[in-house]
């Protein structure tokens, strides 16, 4: 067991193994995307007159999380405050939050209570990064706006505000599964944030991109290396992806991924022993995108029937060399993902020369005839190797299909 495994964290960072992530703010109200404010250069007197628009009234946690129950999701990460430091709940701390706007109730009250009568985890994602409050140090780095009239950047003193906002969050809501940090620009170091939300919310699991280290790591759209490249993640890990190319939040023309590509990113960090949270955006009503919730129901059912060679399994990949596939293990039973877009219809799994009892394909339930012979290829080393033939590539390529090896003596041996 890793050492990590014995943390209190451990087990809440366990039960958010797939997860919904939604970015929700006033910036669904223009649809164009979550940093409005600074990708369009938008003065901030501009944007903040959008508090006055924001009325979600057809807002309903409960048809969010039958979504996620339907796709066979099992928690929740709500933005419950975004670069634009516009606030989702009833904070004392800034007037720039839902209970000064049209609608006037608390978002992440309703988020909680919903989820909490369903036994659905929720975690709660803050940024650092404010554009509204003038304390912090904006300065037109990367996510950030240029320095405004009337700002007193003072980093401390805008913690202390992070700090009041953060014993809200963890006071307020109930039990919290995870706090999910964003862009700490500055890079300001500060561990007694975090043993604060550890202090309030026992158990809570807390990510990497706060005042401190945390305790899982968030790679995002495929971006790090490692994520492509390990065949089993070394440390706890949760990726994140939108359904979207440009935007994390609502975007009126968004141009989106295939439901391959996001099955492909999925299979791969569950392969790997990660987490992973796939992000939409709801419209500025409250409501669900049909595109979006159509893509989510179509990954639900590809999920569906391959979700067992991702439960109580261990990265498996480094028994083959064949670095087009990812394999995961229970016992002695070898789950074979294939990774990437088949090219030919069979699967050779080298070194590996054990026959298995039996072979089935779980996107269909179908056999798989298997082999444990000579190919041509393999003259020189004279060699036999596991082969799965007859895949149904051109019948089912738009999921990532997966097979179920099961053999009857220890695959060490």
């Amino acid at each position: 067991m890793r050492e990590y495994e014995h943390q209190q964290w451990y087990p809440t960072f366990r039960s958010m193994r797939f997860g919904l992530f939604v970015h929700w703010g006033l910036y669904s109200i223009d649809a164009w995307h979550e940093q409005d404010q600074w990708r369009r250069r938008v003065p901030r007197d501009e944007y903040a007159e959008l508090i006055e628009r924001f009325n979600p009234r057809q807002f309903d946690p409960n048809a969010w999380l039958d979504l996620l129950r339907d796709v066979g999701m099992d928690s929740i990460v709500l933005t419950t405050k975004h670069h634009d430091g516009f606030c989702l709940w009833d904070t004392r701390e800034t007037d720039f939050n839902v209970m000064n706007t049209p609608y006037g109730r608390d978002i992440v009250a309703q988020l909680a209570e919903a989820c909490h009568r369903r036994s659905i985890p929720l975690g709660l994602y803050y940024s650092v990064v404010d554009w509204k409050h003038p304390n912090y140090p904006n300065q037109g780095r990367h996510h950030e706006i240029p320095a405004q009239p009337g700002d007193a950047p003072d980093m401390p003193a805008y913690v202390e505000f992070v700090r009041r906002q953060v014993r809200e969050l963890c006071t307020n809501y109930g039990k919290i599964a995870c706090f999910w940090w964003d862009m700490n620009v500055p890079e300001y170091h500060d561990p007694s944030v975090n043993a604060l939300i550890r202090e309030l919310q026992p158990g809570i699991t807390i990510n990497d991109r706060g005042f401190d280290k945390g305790d899982f790591g968030t790679p995002e759209r495929d971006w790090k290396s490692y994520v492509n490249t390990d065949l089993a993640f070394t440390k706890p890990t949760q990726a994140c992806q939108s359904v979207g190319l440009e935007s994390w939040g609502h975007k009126l023309d968004e141009d989106y991924y295939s439901d391959l590509h996001l099955m492909q990113s999925i299979d791969k960090i569950l392969a790997k022993d990660g987490c992973y949270l796939l992000n939409i955006g709801p419209k500025a009503d409250g409501t669900i995108e049909p595109i979006h919730a159509a893509m989510l129901r179509r990954i639900g059912k590809w999920f569906e029937k391959v979700r067992e060679a991702f439960d109580d399994v261990t990265p498996a990949s480094s028994l083959t060399d064949n670095r087009d596939v990812l394999l995961t293990r229970r016992d002695n039973t070898l789950y074979v993902h294939l990774q990437k877009t088949p090219i030919v219809n069979r699967v050779l799994l080298k070194p590996l020369a054990k026959q298995p009892i039996r072979a089935t394909l779980l996107n269909t339930g179908r056999e798989i005839e298997t082999r444990v012979d000579l190919i041509p290829n393999e003259h020189e080393s004279q060699a036999s190797y596991l082969r799965l033939r007859n895949l149904p590539v051109n019948e089912t390529d738009n999921e990532v299909l997966v097979v179920k090896l099961d053999f009857d003596e220890d695959l060490d041996v």
